[in-house]
């Protein structure tokens, strides 16, 4: 037959086992310390007033109103609607492609509903960084690592094929008044 071995156990010491779960809770608590700082830090999406529908995708054109400001309250941009010679073909507000914007609005944008007003709060490594954004005369428009707020009002979205796709529509339609204008033929689609 076969012979186990006897090992004598130690009886444990009075307060040892509170210092091993002390132990334990204390490397948990370390470990979901480090998660959270390890996390991206998203933007804040604040609702001033709820819209309906659908949200937008990440792909999308949305077109809005908007303020962007510095912390200190400084405005930096702010939206015109752009004035378009055929109405019908494309929304008030301005045309935005959320694929060329910066992470944070983006991120912030596919959260809007049509119709909704809305305050997002983009840390600066979620917009313009440590390098900050510059004018073309190389003033600081936004000054490096700058946090951003902005104030947006979604007027609609639509897909950026519909966008391009109408876009060609505009471009024909204003070949073709060009054309009546100025020589009486219509200019060639391209």
């Amino acid at each position: 037959m076969t012979e186990i071995t006897r090992v004598p156990l130690q009886p444990i010491k009075k307060g040892s086992l509170t210092k091993l779960w002390l132990g334990v809770a204390a490397a948990v608590l370390l470990g979901a310390g480090l998660a959270w700082a390890a996390l991206p830090h998203g933007v804040d999406v604040e609702t001033v007033a709820e819209g309906s529908g659908a949200s937008p995708g990440p792909d999308d054109v949305v077109f809005v109103r908007y303020v962007g400001t510095l912390d200190d309250g400084t405005e930096f941009d702010r939206s015109q609607d752009v004035p378009l010679p055929i109405e019908g073909i494309f929304p008030q507000g301005s045309p935005l492609p959320l694929s060329r914007m910066i992470p944070g609005f983006s991120e912030a944008a596919v959260q809007m509903k049509k119709g909704g007003k809305y305050v997002f709060h983009i840390p600066a490594d979620k917009g313009y960084g440590a390098e900050g954004q510059k004018d073309q005369q190389g003033n600081d428009v936004i000054p490096p690592n700058s946090d951003l707020t902005f104030e947006v009002e979604l007027v609609d979205f639509m897909s950026e094929q519909d966008f391009q796709q109408r876009l060609q529509v505009l471009q024909q339609a204003m070949q073709m008044q060009q054309g009546a204008d100025g020589q009486g033929v219509p200019a060639p689609p391209q």
